[in-house]
């Protein structure tokens, strides 16, 4: 039990937010060192970047959700250090397609300022990697799983393209405002791209399920931004829930864990994906 504790401390500080871009070029793990079933994908995007992911299949002895996730990390690392949750995921019958936005992992080079907390390219990279699920499942329901910057281009790309659900951990509500609050908090300097400017406009435009995911400890993406915008949900046009834990920023699996990391986590997205809009 301590060593799972330790364990899962290492991989909070590691997920932990830098608020302005820090990728890693070395993956820390690979599906099959956790004993996942995946395969390899490499990507191109509409502007000619190269992308690497991975597909994780649902685990073999669950029921299939016939449901595909894509995640959108945040601002730091790559998309290993999310291994863990899509182990959690393909646990509760999902499929999990993860991938490296460009500069990041083994994706193609991209010039990363990093006082930047984050670039419209990046959305780019998640809607390839969506239509990329769509177009090999096309009987999957198909989605996005989003942390910390990564809501910023879910939201984005969940407002633009065909997608059946968004997840939305950490949601980053005003990108001004977290730029401001780092500011203030640690005198450190986050610039943003021109885009930024339009993004308040965006959360209107998401018309798919909305699950908000949020804890009572988060400081710069409080969870009273998550309430707000399930709270402007349209009637009969847009379905948002919240769900609350106690803890901090991308703490929800690790606090949402009853005997296996995640397990209340991945059961209380399960109960919002069966549920219709009422």
């Amino acid at each position: 039990m301590a060593k799972y504790v330790l364990i899962l401390s290492l991989l909070l500080g590691l997920a932990a937010p830098a608020w302005a871009l820090k990728p890693s070029r070395d993956w820390v793990a690979t599906p099959d060192s956790l004993g996942l079933r995946y395969q390899s994908t490499a990507l191109a995007t509409p502007d000619h970047a190269r992308l690497a992911g991975w597909i994780v299949e649902p685990a073999a002895n669950v029921p299939d959700q016939h449901t595909t996730m894509v995640l959108a990390y945040g601002d730091m690392n790559n998309m290993s250090y999310f291994l863990h949750q899509a182990r959690a995921l393909s646990q509760g019958g999902y499929r999990v397609y993860l991938f490296d936005y460009r500069g990041f992992g083994h994706s193609s080079d991209f010039a990363i300022d990093r006082q930047r907390l984050y670039y419209p390219e990046f959305s780019t990279d998640l809607r390839t990697a969506l239509a990329d699920a769509r177009q090999r499942y096309p009987r999957s329901r198909t989605g996005i799983i989003g942390f910390s910057m990564g809501t910023i281009m879910g939201s984005e790309v969940a407002a633009t393209s065909k997608c059946d659900f968004f997840i939305a951990e950490g949601y980053v509500a005003s990108p001004q405002r977290l730029a401001a609050a780092v500011l203030q908090r640690s005198q450190k300097v986050v610039t943003l791209p021109a885009e930024a400017a339009g993004y308040a406009l965006v959360a209107r435009r998401v018309h798919c399920p909305w699950l908000l995911v949020g804890g009572t400890a988060d400081q710069n993406t409080p969870l009273a931004d998550s309430v707000l915008v399930a709270r402007n949900a349209r009637p009969w046009r847009q379905r948002r829930q919240v769900l609350c834990f106690e803890g901090g920023h991308q703490e929800g699996f690790y606090r949402l864990t009853e005997a296996v990391y995640g397990d209340k986590y991945v059961r209380e997205v399960t109960r919002f994906l069966a549920a219709k809009r009422s």
